[in-house]
């Protein structure tokens, strides 16, 4: 079968990406939606360029070369790609493909001109825009110079920012090919960008037009400011006219030129309000034909608009799919969990199964309904009251919602005071038994987990373990659990609100927590510096550790003079935390025990960083420090008028605090054993599947949710192609952020702090853990490059509890996501860590290296240096 090298525009539609790209393959699509006017064209296939290419002397040794290069190597990239393009530009288009070309040409009209537009595979898709990345060539004319520019539009598949652009995004530059747009050429009065949806704030209801006189490179280019118009539900709710002093037109005799705007004319707007409308329109048909919000390239010529373009908008956060029309507002359950990275199928779909409250799926991340909850006035009061203590941004991100007027819906209370939020932590006893029966139950649930679990294989595995999530949820949802969580939350809030009144102490509680009994997360920490001391006096087994690369390390310590009691530390330390790891909540992430190689560098700075016995030390001083602060504060509230009665009242709110503020991290330590346990079943049947050839590799699984999973262990059947669309979905998630709450018109609101009482130039967070302290930042996104040194201070996106062993070594923390309840605030101030968590763009702003202070009392890091 011969290879189709040219290819009419009408004759295509979206899944051809592969034959025409994605410019070609959108506007083939265009052209089949009745009353979308289109420029009439053709396509330069793939094919043709896989055959020049193919022809080309060394372009493919040219291509590895680009392939091993770091995306910030600017000038190897430079010189390389120039190289490439070089190459292809200088290859003789074969007679035949020119042929083609140019007998297609006489048919749309060869003295006609043309728009020669680049249109790779990997641009213009659901996932990857590329906008901007390969070349545009406008009114061409002639067959001679469309064929030159046909190669100059293969060759563009390697500019610098082009080839930058896939390094940095993952692309194979020998996956990704290049067609070619040949499309007549239309000559418009006004022309510019129509998106479907915000493009800044997401909302999916308000359309924006950019608009300015001539051709639409002028816009593009940014060498004049555009007419922006605001669309919302087909009335224009606000319009910006520029002064428009340049347009870009084409030359008599081919190409463009940039020409001077006649003065009176340039703040006259390029469009009318019924044009806009108009244009609006057609964006619509557009999106719903094309199934999402679009970034469309428009022409008005006389009085018509052509469309010359349509590309999704990538930068969008997706939406949850809704199965009604009604407003909702959902909450990122990620910044509740100390995880916002974008999480695979499997991990997903496991979360759901095991929540107690219904999660919808969106951009690789969960989200939680509460719009009933902000419905109903008593519980919409009780609700924003714990967000604000929990994290201002969220609340303020809630409230920013709740202040346009009729977006949610007004709901009658359910009962005096709305529905609780948490159990009645009033109904429970201070009583340290409470806090041993629970956990005892829940080590003998888990164990019964892991005893049943090994008797089911195949189907009946996935049929156990969903009854397996029913007692999870029961676990979870244990009524005095969750009271013992709220009586050490709201102590706590009690200790600080009342200490504040009565004595102006501030953050009193931080001091009073300190080396809580029972907190099984510092406990971890605590634990790993014993595992430094078993290693310190083995000075073979310490230089051995640093030049380990794998995870097989540990069969190879007991042939090392005390490598026997190096590997049984480390072991035990697995045998009980070993189920932990970075983003721990999607049972995709590789755990501690699967990758121990992970805490060497953390290890290995405790042995060089701490002498023996700092764990016991460490812990004995927090508690006698908190013992101290408990005298003192009772001390002074006595010498007040009702003196006796306060400190009465604050002794045991700071027993009570002290008895259940530990427990805080057990809930989240059960559910992650029960994850460990599930994981290895899974992954027996995983490894079954492959070696039956019906998995190329063990993570293809990751991609597909456990219904699914449990429907290919059943049929021994599995869609590569699913398989193929989920990698490229989650590799599109991980680059986009996800917002703290998120309606169903698209609207994604991070929140502001308002607050006017920082030093300028400081950095704005939520004070969690009290104190003031000054020292080196040092930046760290991955927990296994860690590398610390005493009085460092900690930057990061978020912490969950794998990241508890790094807090022993540090001075203080700051993070981008995190909360006053959130795991790195209970554990820093139980360390005595000052702390300021949800400081946006924090590992942006500071830099690795950079002196700076962090105070923890007032929520603010100042860059000192």
């Amino acid at each position: 079968m011969s290879e189709q090298y040219v290819v009419d525009l009408r004759e295509v539609d979206q899944t051809q990406v592969a034959l025409v790209g994605g410019k070609g393959a959108n506007l083939g699509g265009l052209s089949r939606i009745d009353g979308i006017p289109v420029p009439p064209g053709f396509c330069v296939t793939t094919a043709a360029f896989r055959r020049v290419v193919a022809d080309g002397p060394a372009v493919g040794e040219l291509l590895d070369q680009l392939s091993r290069l770091s995306p910030d190597d600017r000038e190897a990239i430079r010189v390389l790609s120039a190289e490439v393009r070089r190459r292809i530009e200088g290859i003789a288009i074969p007679d035949d493909l020119a042929a083609a070309i140019t007998h297609t040409l006489l048919v749309h009209g060869e003295r006609s001109a043309y728009a020669v537009r680049s249109s790779a595979t990997a641009e213009d898709t659901p996932t990857a825009s590329f906008a901007g990345q390969q070349d545009t060539y406008l009114n061409i004319l002639g067959p001679a110079a469309i064929l030159a520019h046909v190669s100059r539009c293969w060759a563009s598949l390697f500019t610098e920012r082009a080839v930058t652009y896939r390094l940095r995004n993952g692309f194979d530059h020998r996956a990704v090919s290049m067609a070619v747009v040949v499309q007549q050429m239309v000559f418009p009065r006004s022309a510019g960008i129509l998106f479907t949806a915000d493009p800044v704030t997401g909302n999916r209801k308000v359309a924006t037009v950019d608009a300015s006189f001539g051709l639409g490179e002028a816009l593009v280019s940014g060498r004049v400011n555009p007419d922006v118009f605001t669309v919302r539900e087909g009335v224009v709710v606000a319009r910006a006219v520029a002064a428009k002093q340049v347009a870009v037109h084409a030359r008599p005799g081919g190409g463009t030129h940039e020409v001077a705007v006649d003065p009176q004319r340039q703040d006259q707007p390029a469009l009318t309000e019924a044009q806009v409308l108009r244009l609006v329109r057609l964006g619509r048909l557009i999106e719903a034909r094309f199934g999402g919000p679009q970034d469309i390239e428009w022409c008005l010529v006389d009085d018509d608009f052509q469309i010359v373009q349509s590309r999704p908008i990538t930068t969008l956060f997706p939406l949850p799919t809704a199965r009604d029309q009604e407003n909702h507002v959902y909450l990122s359950v990620g910044h509740q969990q100390m995880m916002t990275d974008a999480m695979k199928p499997l991990g997903l779909s496991m979360w759901q199964l095991t929540a107690m409250a219904p999660m919808h799926e969106a951009g690789g991340r969960l989200f939680v309904d509460a719009t009933r909850m902000l419905g109903a006035p008593a519980s919409r009061d009780r609700f924003l009251e714990m967000a604000g203590r929990i994290d201002p941004l969220t609340r303020d991100a809630l409230q920013t919602v709740l202040d346009r007027p009729g977006f949610v819906p007004a709901l009658p209370d359910s009962g005096p005071g709305g529905p609780p939020l948490a159990g009645a932590s009033a109904a429970i006893e201070t009583d340290p038994a409470v806090v041993t029966e629970l956990i005892e139950r829940s080590e003998g649930s888990i164990a019964a987990l892991r005893r049943d679990i090994a008797t089911f294989t195949g189907p009946a595995l996935f049929d156990f373990l969903l009854e397996a999530f029913g007692e999870h949820k029961r676990n979870l949802g244990d009524p005095v659990s969750m009271q013992a969580i709220m009586a050490g939350m709201e102590a706590t809030w009690w200790l600080n609100d009342r200490l504040g009144e009565w004595l102006g102490e501030r953050d009193a509680a931080d001091t009073l927590t300190l080396s809580a009994p029972g907190n099984v997360t510092s406990e971890m920490g605590l634990a790993l510096l014993d595992v430094a001391d078993a290693i310190r006096p083995h000075p073979e087994v310490v230089a051995y550790l640093r030049g380990v690369e794998d995870d097989s390390f540990l069969d190879e310590l007991p042939k090392l003079a005390g490598g026997t009691e190096a590997r049984d530390a480390i072991e035990a330390y697995l045998d009980r935390y070993g189920m932990r790891c970075v983003g721990e909540i999607d049972i995709t992430r590789p755990r501690w025990r699967e990758r121990p190689a992970t805490l060497l560098p953390v290890l290995l700075d405790h042995v060089a960083n701490f002498p023996p016995g700092a764990a016991q030390r460490r812990f004995e001083q927090g508690r006698q420090e908190a013992r101290r602060k408990a005298q003192e504060v009772l001390t002074r509230l006595r010498a007040l008028p009702d003196g006796e009665l306060k400190a009465a009242e604050t002794e045991r709110m700071i027993d009570r605090v002290r008895t259940f503020a530990g427990y805080r991290e057990y809930p989240k330590y059960g559910i992650i054993s029960r994850y460990f346990i599930y994981k290895q079943a899974l992954l027996g049947e995983i490894e079954r599947l492959v070696r039956a050839n019906v998995l190329r590799e063990p993570a293809d699984a990751f991609y597909l949710t456990f219904q699914e999973l449990h429907e290919v262990v059943r049929s021994h059947q599995v869609d590569d192609t699913l398989i193929r669309q989920r990698k490229d979905a989650f590799r599109s998630y991980q680059a986009l952020r996800p917002p703290r709450v998120l309606t169903s018109d698209g609207e994604a609101l991070t929140g502001a702090y308002r607050r006017d009482d920082v030093p300028a130039g400081a950095l704005v967070g939520q004070p969690v853990s009290a104190g003031t302290v000054e020292g080196r930042a040092r930046v760290i996104l991955d927990l296994a490059q860690a590398r610390l040194e005493p009085g460092d201070i900690l930057v990061t996106a978020h912490t969950d509890p794998s990241w508890t062993p790094l807090f022993v070594a540090i001075a203080g923390l700051v993070t981008e996501v995190g909360g006053l309840m959130t795991h790195g605030a209970v554990i820093a101030r139980e360390y005595g860590l000052p702390a300021v968590v949800s400081v946006v763009d924090a590992t942006r702003l500071i830099s690795d290296g950079q002196r700076i202070r962090v105070h923890g009392s007032d929520g603010y890091v100042e860059i000192l240096s």
